[in-house]
């Protein structure tokens, strides 16, 4: 961290960002300019309890517009603020020969470690959404529905055009945030929805600290909405990024209890009846990774017996666009976690790609055989689902720094299969 006032440098501003504690950073700064709650709230417009709220629990359940102003009138500076919301890492201070210079000044800094860091999606795209998580942007003033804007970046992940989506979160998020100022249900469990797509595509190329952080401001809003749909959609992302953080036992906890509260909904509508079977799926891999054979087993016939109410045609905006086929690929992804590449394979000897209705999941049916077939031991096949996958979806090869290893272990261990050379060009591997 750089900046010119030594408070935002100090040991307990340093303790407060690592215990991700916005709020107490916003008390910091009220107690150095000599502020009661009170007179914060005055510029605030809000009440002294209001105040009050805001700086023991942060970011996490308040409006993070009002965290921003907040933090703006006591003076934290932004790259502090976003590192305690869990952006970025503190780093040490240090004083440039032509004097100081905030973080968030660099970009081109910070465009450089991001590309270091090996990242498939366009690293200003990243710096981006960092600064979207950090302070919410201002509303777009867009014309065009959210409802409808929100089907669009459905579309765009659908598409695997991880990028475009990127470039249009922010703007989405920030109308979002505007609309739930009304506070009402229904702009709740939309502002929970963006997150949850946020937290999706950030998953997808492989950004757990992002993504933990969109998936738990998904969580807070869908518990506001009221929803449980919301709720089990943003259950099932923080749960995906725990089990890529190695907390397996939070993970399995977390999507067994969103189950359990889909089910306890009756199950009375296609809607609650396609949630409950998504869960059942998540469930099943969640537990498969962790390595619980049984759980994961039970899980996913479980799932396979509720995916018989489900349709091979899913409506327009349904939030969980699950079907007979996408649980029997949820079974390919088990057995490969189990380590049973065999059983992966037999599971989705009749799947086909004309099954699946996105891009995305056409390019999943194949990256995941090519997976079964790369725990196996077999080059050739391997190459062919990813060849197929490429050609269907890109960013599902592309992006997904798995598959991306597979492509480059493939590229050492096994340059003169066909397709190799076209793989490796794709991901940017020089044989």
């Amino acid at each position: 961290m750089r900046t010119t006032d030594p408070l935002w440098s100090s040991t307990k501003v340093r303790a407060l960002v690592d215990h991700n504690d916005p709020g107490g950073l916003i008390r910091m700064g009220r107690i150095g300019r000599g502020w009661r709650q009170a007179d914060l709230g005055a510029r605030l417009g809000c009440s002294a309890s209001t105040v009050s709220r805001l700086e023991q629990r942060g970011g996490r359940t308040v409006d993070l517009r009002l965290l921003r102003r907040a933090a703006q009138e006591v003076g934290v500076p932004t790259n502090v603020l976003g590192a305690a919301l869990g952006i970025g890492t503190l780093q040490a201070t240090r004083v440039a020969s032509d004097g100081p210079r905030c973080v968030e000044e660099d970009p081109m800094r910070r465009r450089t470690l991001l590309a270091a860091a090996g990242l498939a999606a366009p690293a200003p795209l990243l710096v981006g959404m960092d600064d979207a998580l950090a302070i919410t942007p201002t509303p777009t003033g867009s014309d065009v529905p959210l409802d409808a804007r929100l089907s669009r970046a459905r579309t765009l992940f659908d598409s695997g055009k991880h990028a475009d989506l990127l470039a249009a979160l922010p703007g989405l998020l920030a109308d979002a945030h505007e609309a739930a100022r009304t506070r009402s249900d229904l702009a709740h469990a939309r502002l929970s929805a963006c997150y949850s797509l946020a937290a999706q595509v950030l998953i997808k190329i492989g950004r757990y600290d992002r993504a933990r952080l969109t998936a738990d401001r998904a969580t807070v809003y869908a518990d506001l909405s009221g929803s449980p749909l919301a709720a089990a959609a943003a259950a099932r992302e923080l749960s995906i990024v725990l089990r890529h953080q190695d907390q397996a036992v939070a993970a399995q906890r977390l999507i067994t209890d969103a189950a359990i509260k889909v089910e306890a909904t009756g199950l009375t509508t296609p809607a609650q009846a396609a949630a409950y079977a998504q869960m059942l799926c998540t469930t099943s891999y969640t537990a498969a990774r962790a390595g619980d054979r049984d759980q994961a087993q039970a899980m996913i016939r479980e799932a396979s017996q509720a995916a018989r109410q489900l349709h091979q045609q899913v409506p327009a905006g349904r939030l969980f666009p699950i079907t007979p086929a996408a649980v029997s690929l949820y079974e390919v992804g088990v057995h490969w976690a189990l380590g049973d590449a065999g059983a992966a394979l037999q599971a989705g000897r009749a799947l086909s790609a004309e099954q699946f209705h996105t891009a995305e999941r056409k390019g999943r049916m194949h990256t995941d055989l090519g997976r079964a077939w790369w725990q196996w031991g077999k080059p050739e096949q391997t190459t062919q689902e990813l060849l197929s996958a490429l050609r269907v979806s890109p960013g599902e090869v592309r992006d997904r720094p798995a598959i991306r290893k597979i492509v480059t272990d493939l590229s050492t261990r096994h340059p003169r299969v066909s397709g190799v050379r076209e793989l490796a060009a794709a991901i940017g591997v020089r044989g």
